[in-house]
């Protein structure tokens, strides 16, 4: 199989232009002061626009994925043993993270805490639990704040599809069009993006002064050093797990190829034609790699987790709430694997978990997402790396655990 060549320009555009934009605002900003909050309805029309398109494009995007299983998928041992090993690998990067952001605390100079949050009625935890994963009417499932209970309804949907069998088909065809059609007015979407955060990054400039860029500089460090870690560390681990020391060179000698992919293009699912030709490299077995490899793609994310974690944090210090309490954290482990999950494997596409764990926690979404999105974009080189790198690793220790296989 062959690998196109990776052509950076085209492959890191989109991040270039956010980053243009981003960097004109700062100077907008800068120069202008608080008389540059005249460009700030500019941001507000790209966030109303997301806002707007958020309830359907999840809907599609999870219940078109259950829904087509069947066409890849016999529910065995098999895709056991890869469920098991996602969801491991996504809390493991997720620990990391949080081990991470505890040694290395980010303590925001900016506290916006001034910003009412959103009302979240107080109960008892059964209650709370409730009111967050479902509604008591179906046009409740139409607001954002009722963002996990979607998430959950669309599950059910999917699956409900995927065992309709032939009287179902339709529907199902209905699913997969609505997807592409979200994905596509998400692509229009985010042609706006450089406009729109760059008026809104301007606007923050103006208003707070150039301590705001200290909001950023900490965390993606602690984020970068993070993820390097668990690349060269946890991946290598893993590796042997799956193989021993062989495994851990069988490894690294065909990985360079699906790595450097993965970093030039920013997309799990432009990874995958280079995972395949790794994982065979490797001799892990056809079916294993035809399995594992294209459904981690949209599934498997432990990059995304970790930046999950990391925005989760920022934001948790931004508008002065604690994130040490048990209960936040487990919350957070949660939104990570959901996270995971719910993104598409293409670039942009984490904003859907930024969303959740936003409506989750009752945090202000117009004051949040845009800086849930700026981080999200600031880390996507690294983050695209362990997850569709990730992807060859699982499918590594899935062929050990259920295969047997010995390198």
């Amino acid at each position: 199989m062959e690998v196109k060549k990776i052509n950076f320009l085209k492959s890191y555009s989109s991040i270039l232009l956010l980053l243009g934009g981003i960097l004109l605002g700062s100077i907008l900003g800068l120069v202008f002061g608080e008389k540059v909050e005249v460009i700030k309805p500019l941001g507000d029309i790209f966030l109303n626009l997301l806002f707007t398109a958020i309830i359907p494009l999840i809907f599609f995007t999870i219940a078109s994925s259950i829904a087509s299983l069947e066409k890849t998928e016999k529910l065995g041992k098999l895709f056991v043993v890869m469920v098991a090993v996602f969801l491991g690998t996504i809390l493991i990067s997720a620990i990391v993270m949080i081990v991470a952001v505890y040694l290395f605390p980010i303590h925001q100079n900016i506290v916006l805490s001034k910003v009412p949050l959103e009302n979240i009625q107080s109960g008892s935890v059964g209650e709370q639990i409730a009111q967050l994963v479902t509604v008591n009417d179906f046009f409740e499932l139409l607001s954002r704040k009722s963002m996990l209970a979607l998430i959950i309804f669309s599950f059910l949907i999917g699956f409900s599809s995927l065992h309709s069998g032939e009287k179902g088909s339709a529907f199902r065809s209905f699913l997969d069009s609505g997807n592409e059609v979200m994905k596509q007015l998400l692509n229009l979407i985010m042609k706006l993006a450089p406009i729109g955060l760059g008026a809104y990054f301007a606007y923050q400039v103006g208003v707070f002064g150039p301590q705001l860029f200290g909001v950023y500089a900490k965390p993606l460090g602690v984020y970068y050093a993070a993820c390097t870690f668990y690349f060269f560390v946890f991946f290598s681990l893993y590796a042997v797990v799956a193989g021993g020391k062989r495994g851990f060179v069988v490894f690294w000698s065909n990985n360079i190829t699906p790595a450097l992919t993965a970093i030039g293009t920013c997309s799990s699912i432009a990874t995958i034609p280079a995972n395949l030709e790794g994982a065979e490299k490797m001799n892990i077995p056809k079916h294993v790699r035809n399995l594992v490899i294209p459904l981690g793609a949209p599934l498997h994310k432990d990059g995304s987790s970790m930046s999950s974690i990391l925005k989760i944090t920022v934001l948790f210090a931004m508008f002065g709430k604690d994130f040490t309490a048990p209960s936040t954290i487990l919350l957070a482990l949660g939104i990570t694997v959901i996270v995971s999950i719910v993104e598409g494997g293409i670039p942009n596409g984490g904003y859907i978990g930024e969303v959740l764990a936003i409506t989750v926690y009752g945090l202000p979404m117009e004051q949040a997402l845009p800086v849930a999105m700026i981080l999200g974009t600031l880390v996507d080189p690294i983050a695209t790396l362990l997850n569709a790198n990730g992807d060859l690793i699982c499918s590594m220790m899935v062929s050990r655990f259920s295969e047997k296989t010995k390198w």
